[in-house]
């Protein structure tokens, strides 16, 4: 099926090169600072060939014209079939008194700001909280600032357990597809603070749109260290194929389903 997909898209000009992401730990990520201990560590890609060079290498227009428009319809098709579900979830998450959904600001394509959705998962008061337990507890400071996320985070609810385990959460951002803010296959969406650890890697998050799935959400979801997600993040715009968005689509289906590296 992949090879009917490929001779499909070569034949109308679109490339299809093979999406080839860095061995951690091997030549790929050669210019990574280890687990990036502070919160101002950087990531420092290797052999970047300069603006021209890098270019030549982003996805070429045709091809992000059939990204966008493979994008509108299936985002289109999945929130029509999924309604039920998002419905419910919606009214069980607004029990509390709070709302159902959650909007956070996240940095997209050319560096414009957008409202990142989700259903709420956390607590009403989860700012105060998470303030509170980082003045309290070193360990979890550093591993907030290590990862910007807790593993046995306290804000999250029973609900919210649930539905981040099988991304029921990631269901909103089907509307920030459709509307323009999202692929459905990029780079993972960050907040300003981080994009400062991407150093120079950050000229290839910001020519692309950000996606509610990428490349390091199936090679370990939250169990991949920070340095190897960004080097993911630069090889899959150095090496974007619309087969290859095709490919990593069909492997989140089996991340979701087994819940592989999710908390």
């Amino acid at each position: 099926m992949f090879q009917a997909f490929k001779s499909l898209f070569t034949e109308s000009g679109v490339a299809t090169r093979r999406l080839t992401p860095p061995v951690p730990g091997g030549a790929g990520s050669a210019g990574r600072t280890g687990e990036l201990p502070g919160a101002m560590a950087t990531f420092v890609p290797p052999a970047l060939d300069g603006p021209a060079d890098m270019s030549m290498r982003l996805p070429p227009a045709l091809g992000l014209g059939v990204k966008r428009a493979f994008d509108t319809a299936a985002a289109l098709t999945l929130l029509l079939l999924l309604s039920p579900l998002m419905l419910t979830v919606a009214l069980i998450v607004m029990k509390d008194g709070g709302p159902c959904l959650f909007g956070h600001t996240r940095i997209g394509a050319n560096g414009r700001k957008f409202k990142c959705l989700k259903f709420r998962s956390m607590v009403m008061n989860a700012d105060v909280v998470l303030k509170e337990l980082l003045a309290s507890d070193p360990v979890a400071r550093a591993e907030w600032e290590r990862d910007f996320k807790l593993r046995d985070d306290v804000r999250i609810t029973r609900l919210g357990r649930f539905i981040r385990r099988t991304s029921i959460d990631e269901l909103p951002q089907l509307w920030n597809v459709v509307r323009g803010d999202m692929s459905l296959v990029g780079p993972r969406p960050v907040v300003e603070k981080e994009l400062e650890r991407y150093g120079d890697a950050a000229a290839y998050y910001l020519r692309v749109l950000p996606g509610i799935t990428g490349p390091w959400q199936v090679s370990g979801r939250n169990e991949t260290d920070y340095g190897t997600r960004i080097s993911l993040d630069v090889a899959y715009v150095r090496n974007w194929t619309f087969v290859g968005d095709i490919v990593i689509l069909f492997k989140t289906v089996g991340v979701v389903l087994h819940g592989r590296g999710a908390y």
